[in-house]
């Protein structure tokens, strides 16, 4: 994968890889009954703990990478003032610049590059980005953050470059990738707007649903195989999340951050 990215030739033979026909083909091989024998390599590699899944006959491994967690394997922070995180992960905290520019590994982007909407983009300026990036090992079902209502949701075809570090360091990933997000209007954290992205061989998103109500910790989608990125954007002022030099690891449900000013329910 370091070869694909920092070498003239390797960056050549990228082009195919991240390419939504090879995307859909790794996926629809990934469906089939044959793909079943991946399955116990895969656990034993990435250190799954099968003890927090919900038992079942999987019939691909498509359905075993998005398998369903046992009651209670992911508890979900209720408290007014929580912010929690949307999904298994690594998090890190970007801020955002009054003009709604902001970097990541050294890569400089716009919100406008990747919402495709300057309007919903100056809404955002100067707030906050929260990146959670997920590895083939996680758990890769996410959820709502908070209760609320879809206010618009919106899907953008793009490329199925890979998450890692490597690609994130050399390509605006998440402006270049297949990517879908919904703005949705939340009880406590007021209007948010959460971007799920795709990745490499696969990372095929899978939304329930588009509209209507939801509530805090409710299953929104879920990614399958594939890394894959959720992006949530805060407004300024509204949320107080602690910053790292680095990535943090951190669990659906799980409170990372305080809501300011949080009226009690």
């Amino acid at each position: 994968m370091l070869a694909l990215y920092r070498s003239p030739i390797g960056r050549l033979l990228l082009r195919p890889l991240v390419s939504p026909g090879v995307s859909r083909l790794a996926g629809a091989l990934l469906d089939t009954r044959l793909s079943k024998i991946l399955i116990k390599p895969f656990a034993r590699r990435n250190a799954i703990d099968l003890s927090e899944v919900l038992p079942e006959k999987w019939e691909s491994f498509n359905a075993f990478f998005t398998r369903r967690l046992i009651p209670g394997a992911r508890p979900v922070d209720g408290a007014a003032d929580a912010l929690i995180a949307p999904c298994d992960g690594f998090l890190s905290v970007v801020d955002l610049a009054e003009t709604g520019e902001f970097h990541v590994k050294g890569i400089p982007y716009t919100l406008g590059s990747l919402l495709q909407d300057e309007a919903l983009s100056g809404e955002f300026a100067a707030g906050l980005l929260l990146i959670f990036r997920l590895t083939p090992s996680h758990y890769h079902r996410y959820c709502f953050v908070d209760d609320g209502n879809f206010v618009g949701a919106r899907s953008i075809p793009g490329l199925y470059h890979t998450v890692r570090p490597v690609a994130l360091e050399k390509e605006p990933v998440f402006c270049r990738n297949h990517r879908e997000y919904a703005v949705l209007e939340t009880r406590h954290l007021g209007r948010i707007v959460q971007i799920e992205v795709g990745a490499m061989l696969v990372g095929r998103i899978v939304n329930a649903r588009t509209e209507g109500a939801f509530a805090r910790g409710e299953e929104k989608g879920k990614f399958e195989f594939g890394g894959s990125t959720i992006l949530l954007l805060l407004r300024k002022g509204k949320i107080e999340v602690e910053k790292s030099t680095g990535e943090v690891p951190v669990r659906m449900g799980q409170r990372i951050g305080r809501v300011r000013n949080a009226q009690s329910d």
